[in-house]
């Protein structure tokens, strides 16, 4: 009867039959619950510009480049509804390292997570006994819920069907299943570790059964959110706020045939040429990857249709008002900018600008903001938005900007500057293990200036100097001399290693490139939600 039970669940959770004819529906939150809901939706990958709204004159003002040609009414709605942050920051532009900051509050080299996640690099997992944003709010008294791409668990040989053996057969493994005690206060899980056939996806679910699915998986994820709404099989606790994550892959790669999107969605662009569609100055439309852009602007309509009935579906259930709604991405993508094929794991800002907008009705007044918002800071600040500061760990290294957003005051100053990091492998094992990372990239970006330094793997002396002047070139189309603005230069490496050594970062403990990069040899000063002395 159990296993009936399961699979009847499961049917109604998808849609494929009324679950009020199977189960007593348990009505939406009661009156009493007054701690709002957060509801935070991440596809995969979703630059910045890939926003429609930002190329209307009342947002095209708050960025020097082109929005991309690309459809996105939802997110316009939203948008106008919403926080908009024009300048959010993905500070290790990969999935993992960024998901780890998201859930820690803390930057990669003390979150557990420094590289992308697969079975040949252990140095990378986020640990059982780090504290995350959910273990936060699930000792608060919320339900929380995990839908979506993970990829923050090292894989092991776990597959719950086939013990001993991994769940994927290749080498190194990807995707991995993660094990109640590694779900870090979720009390519903609907999820997989990483993999990318974006209409055959599948999930394991809170028991471990496997759901193999053969549809596009926003559309799939967003019906999983809409039934936890809903409530549909009681899946939380009504008296009880929430906070539910919904992470999507898409516009994630592949985006190379109509096996990785929607056809509705591919056929608003499939007449337009790669030059029609990649505007930016910097892209390069020659580029057998240029044929890929129809398609990753389709996955993008495609997700903002999806976030667009999860927001429905909240008005629709009267849920709206109490509920704080954040649409983010965990990195950008290229897309032909620079002659690069690598969408990712880049200084430049297709890279490492993402969307980040907030609406909190009644609490927080709709703008477009400037406020250089790291991913460490995301985790605090939402916990203070929900009253719950004094909740935050003091090994926290994000900032809380909770007054800040609900006030327009501070009694922390604003950060002037954002930490870029870029890891790779670093030694490794007899068996080919990976077992240190590679520290090889360290850079500031302000809201001038972007630099970023390379070393030599080798001699860890300085390889390359990427130095842009995104005032007078938005771009990113000139690498400066690095004497071409000696002050601010000056100014930008002062800032560098202050937010190294305020992190504890490896270029700090190495004193990487101390002949440039002045550290000093006060002591680290910290103070709870507030480990850095901005300059």
């Amino acid at each position: 009867m159990k296993n009936f039970n399961q699979t009847i669940q499961y049917l109604g959770m998808i849609g494929l039959i009324p679950l009020s004819s199977c189960f007593g529906k348990t009505e939406p939150n009661s009156e009493a619950q007054t701690a709002p809901n957060v509801i935070y939706v991440f596809p995969d990958q979703m630059r910045n510009s890939a926003m429609e709204f930002w190329s209307s004159e009342r947002y095209a003002q708050h960025i020097r480049y082109k929005g991309d040609p690309v459809i996105t009414p939802n997110l316009n709605k939203f948008a106008n509804e919403s926080v908009v942050f024009s300048s959010a920051f993905s500070n290790c532009p990969l999935s993992s390292p960024h998901r780890g900051s998201l859930l820690t509050g803390m930057y990669p080299n003390k979150s557990g997570v420094p590289l992308n996640i697969n079975s040949s690099r252990p140095i990378s997992s986020l640990g059982e006994d780090v504290t995350t944003i959910s273990d936060l709010y699930s000792q608060n008294g919320y339900n929380c819920a995990y839908i979506g791409k993970y990829h923050l668990d090292y894989p092991t040989p776990n597959d719950p069907d086939h013990p001993g053996q991994y769940v994927e057969n290749r080498d190194p493994v990807w995707d991995t299943y993660t094990p109640p005690e590694k779900r870090h206060g979720f009390d519903f899980w609907y999820s997989y570790g990483t993999f990318d056939v974006h209409k055959k996806p599948h999930y394991w679910d809170n028991e471990g059964k496997r759901h193999e699915i053969r549809e596009w998986s926003p559309k799939h994820e967003a019906d999983i959110a809409i039934s936890y709404l809903k409530n549909n099989n009681g899946e939380r606790d009504s008296n009880k706020p929430f906070f539910m994550m919904v992470s999507m892959n898409p516009p994630h790669h592949p985006y190379s045939s109509l096996d990785d999107c929607m056809e509705e969605d591919y056929n608003l662009y499939k007449n337009k040429t790669p030059g029609e569609l990649l505007i930016r100055d910097n892209a390069d439309t020659t580029m057998a990857k240029a044929a890929s852009a129809s398609y990753y602007f389709a996955q993008v309509t495609g997700v903002d249709r999806e976030f667009g009935r999860i927001l429905q579906t909240l008005d629709s259930l009267g849920l709206a008002e109490n509920t704080l709604v954040v649409f983010a991405s965990d990195h950008g993508e290229t897309m032909c900018s620079h002659s690069l094929n690598d969408p990712k794991n880049s200084p430049y800002a297709e890279s490492t600008d993402i969307p980040f907008l907030i609406r909190y009705p009644d609490k927080l007044k709709p703008k477009v903001d400037e406020l250089l918002l790291s991913t460490p800071d995301i985790m605090p600040t939402l916990l203070g938005l929900c009253g719950l500061s004094e909740a935050i760990p003091q090994e926290v290294q994000g900032r809380n900007f909770a007054d800040y957003l609900l006030t327009g005051k501070s009694e922390i100053s604003l950060p002037q500057s954002a930490l870029y990091i870029r890891n790779m492998d670093g030694e490794k094992d007899e068996n080919g293990k990976v077992i240190t990372y590679f520290p090889e990239t360290r850079g500031v970006k302000t809201e001038r200036f972007t630099l970023a330094l390379t070393i030599n793997k080798e001699t860890k002396e300085l390889k390359k100097t990427y130095f842009f002047d995104n005032r007078t070139d938005p771009y990113q189309l000139n690498n400066l001399p690095p004497d071409s603005y000696p002050a601010e230069m000056k100014m930008l490496l002062t800032e560098l290693g202050q937010k190294l050594k305020n992190i504890d970062d490896p270029w700090y403990q190495e004193q990487i490139l101390s002949d440039m990069i002045p550290y000093g040899k006060e002591e680290n000063k910290k103070t709870k939600n507030h480990p850095e002395a901005i300059l």
